[in-house]
């Protein structure tokens, strides 16, 4: 059997070293290196998305990859694609960093400089391992091994304050717990974090209690979520706001991963703020929405937060959902025109204006009983379904919502120019 082997280091040199000698061991096939932890957990959901079988066997993390630590991208790795066999390479082959490569879920440590025997037994026992799971695991589990055990990840991020990020992470989740789908809503807007206040919660733990918890295991995290009657699971922001700091990258991908293991679909509001934190958290979704409204301002912030997260290497633009609220056929600037300025993919089902629809049940902190008949709430449920977050998008929606059509073209005059002249700034 031939085992593929997917090399992650961000050293050029490295990474040479590593394909020469890797390319010498029989029955080998090294794939081209990654330079960095982004590409290296896109390409394996790109695979992933594929089949279980398009996989790699064997994933080789250097230890100066980054911007994610090496301890951390194998937990992730591990984490989301659990039948595939990670190996640190390191300087360091002690005792306590052995203990810690294991505790994340590497299979096996390599030391620096490499050495052809240590190489191939490490590589020859992590892709027996990793045959031995998928066999265990059989074709049935290829649907949903995407996800990693458990559940997708989905956040959603607001280009500016007031675009309406929270009440469309409300909504999503609502829409697929409504579906059948065992759901929490994180928030992690970690300073002005407004879930409770949206769904009429007051709750003494936050998730700023599971920041310190080194192994967050399911009695501890069970403590710290809110069953609501909603069916949703909530997480909430601290109560103060200057214990969101607590919260740090490391955490954040501790309670995901948590999450990820207990729940079918974790909704994270990440604010309009990017942090270690809620960056962690957009890099690591399945699915990353950004909202915006079809204004200037906002739409600039969006192209903004995109390119930050590109620099940031923790989303790629393309890889991003843009959904467009407040939308009407007579707005000047139009979804077709955001996607091509952000680079992004605008969502098909714009979200129109209609905010008396929501006075109501927003001034009384209590969206969950918006009105079926609600537009906004027609829209925001059938994007939940094009975003792949409903068990049955065709029955969790409550109704078709309007289809934007040839609205979707491009009105030529107004704030669209000031745009267009903004684009290359």
């Amino acid at each position: 059997m031939t085992t593929r082997i997917l090399p992650a280091a961000g050293d050029p040199d490295a990474a040479r070293v590593l394909v020469t000698l890797l390319s010498q061991l029989p029955a080998s096939e090294p794939a081209a290196p990654v330079p960095d932890s982004t590409s290296l957990l896109d390409t394996l959901a790109r695979l992933a998305a594929e089949s279980i079988d398009e996989l790699p066997e064997v994933v080789l993390v250097h230890e100066r990859i980054g911007p994610v630590p090496a301890l951390e991208l194998i937990r992730e790795v591990a984490l989301r694609f659990p039948a595939v066999g990670v190996v640190l390479v390191s300087s360091d082959a002690g005792p306590a960093l052995f203990s810690a490569a294991m505790d994340s879920g590497a299979r096996g440590l390599i030391g620096l400089p490499l050495s052809y025997d240590e190489l191939a037994a490490r590589v020859q026992a992590a892709a027996q391992w990793s045959v031995g799971v998928r066999r265990h695991l059989g074709g049935g589990a290829a649907e949903a091994f995407p996800a990693g055990p458990g559940g997708r990840v989905v956040t959603v991020t607001g280009a500016k304050g007031g675009v309406g990020t929270t009440f469309t992470a409300v909504q999503f989740a609502l829409a697929a717990a409504a579906s059948g789908r065992r759901t929490a809503l994180v928030d992690m807007d970690l300073q002005a974090g407004d879930v409770g206040s949206y769904l009429d919660v007051q709750f003494r733990r936050s998730i700023a209690d599971l920041a310190g918890i080194q192994d967050v295991s399911p009695r501890v995290l069970q403590d710290a979520v809110y069953d609501d009657r909603t069916g949703l699971a909530l997480l909430l922001a601290p109560a103060d706001g200057e214990r969101g700091e607590e919260v740090d990258e490391r955490a954040a991908r501790h309670i995901i991963g948590a999450l990820r293991g207990r729940y079918e679909l974790v909704v994270i509001d990440c604010g309009t703020q990017v942090t270690g934190a809620n960056a962690a958290a957009v890099e690591t979704a399945d699915v990353a929405v950004l909202v915006t409204t079809p204004d200037v301002v906002a739409v600039r912030a969006a192209k903004r937060m995109v390119r930050m997260w590109e620099r940031l290497q923790v989303r790629k633009a393309e890889d991003t959902a843009m959904v467009v609220n407040r939308w009407s056929k007579h707005t000047e600037i139009q979804p077709a025109l955001i996607e091509k300025i952000t680079k992004t993919r605008a969502t098909r089902t714009p979200v129109p204006a209609a905010f008396k629809e929501l006075q109501a049940v927003v001034d009384a902190g209590r969206v969950q009983d918006l009105d079926n008949r609600s537009t906004v709430k027609q829209a925001l449920w059938t994007l939940a379904g094009e975003l792949g977050l409903l068990a049955a998008p065709e029955a969790a929606a409550p109704a078709a919502a309007p289809s934007p059509g040839a609205s979707l073209a491009v009105r030529a005059s107004g704030p669209v120019a000031r745009l267009r002249r903004g684009r290359e700034g």
